[in-house]
C-alpha cells in the first residue's frame, strides 16, 4: 500500500490501483484526480472532515465508490449513500480491511455536545483515529495518523497517545491550524514521543508519500 498525505485530515491510501480516501474536508484542496476510488470513510460529520462537494466530485468520477461513517454523518450527509459502521465492525472493500474503533468525539468545551467518531485500522496496519484519541486495543499499529492540532486537544495528549500506541511509524495529521512554526514545534514533539516506543516520525507534508 501507498499512502499519500493530502492537507489536514485527509489522505489517500493506493493498493494496486485501488484507492481509499480518507477525511476528505473543506481544509483540502479539492480531489479533482480520484479514479480507481472504491471507498471512502468519514470518521465524524465536521466539515473539515468532509463536505459534500469533496464527496461529489469522488462520487462522480467513480459512480460505485463506497461511503463509510457513523449515523452522525449518515444523517448530515443524507445525499449520499452512507453506510453505517459502529466501533467493533469490520467491513471489506476490494484491498482493503476496514475495523472500525472508539465510539466519541472528543470533547471540545462542556457547551458543546459530542458528537460520534469512528476510527478506522487499514489492513491491520495503519490506524486513524479521526477526532478522538480512543485506543485500537490489542493492535500491534505499524503507521499511525497523529494528531498536531486541533481545538479537541493539547499536543501532551497526543504525544500521550503516540506514547501509548507505540507504532513503527507515525506521521503528522490535523495540521492545517498551525503557522509553519507551529507545525515545526508539534513535529518535533511527535517525533519524540514516536522514538520512546522505538518508531520512526515522518514529518510528511500534503503529496509526500509512505509505503506500508
Amino acid at each position: 500500500m501507498r499512502l499519500t498525505k493530502l492537507e489536514h485530515a485527509a489522505f489517500v491510501v493506493d493498493a494496486s490501483g485501488d484507492k481509499l480516501y480518507v477525511d476528505p474536508g473543506k481544509f483540502t484542496t479539492p480531489i479533482t484526480e480520484s479514479a480507481g476510488a472504491i471507498a471512502v470513510v468519514i470518521t465524524h460529520k465536521h466539515d473539515d472532515h468532509w463536505t459534500p462537494d469533496q464527496l461529489g466530485r469522488i462520487r462522480d468520477a467513480n459512480p460505485g465508490v463506497r461511503f463509510f461513517g457513523p449515523a452522525g454523518v449518515a444523517e448530515a450527509a443524507s445525499g449520499f449513500p452512507i453506510e453505517v459502521v459502529e466501533p467493533g465492525d469490520e467491513v471489506t472493500v476490494g484491498p482493503f480491511r476496514l475495523r472500525f474503533f472508539g465510539g466519541t468525539h472528543a470533547q471540545i468545551h462542556p457547551s458543546i455536545p459530542i458528537i460520534d467518531n469512528v476510527g478506522v485500522l487499514v489492513n491491520d496496519a495503519l490506524f486513524y483515529g479521526g477526532d478522538s484519541f480512543q485506543l485500537p486495543d490489542g493492535v500491534a499499529v505499524q503507521v499511525l495518523a497523529a494528531p498536531a492540532a486541533a481545538p479537541w486537544m493539547k499536543l501532551s495528549e497526543s504525544m500521550d497517545f503516540v506514547q501509548a500506541i507505540a507504532p513503527q511509524r507515525a506521521f503528522p495529521t490535523h495540521e492545517m491550524l498551525l503557522s509553519q512554526a507551529g507545525k515545526t514545534l508539534s513535529n518535533t514533539r511527535l517525533a519524540w514521543a514516536t522514538e520512546q516506543g522505538g518508531g520512526e516520525f515522518v514529518a510528511l507534508e500534503p503529496g509526500d508519500t509512505l509505503d506500508i
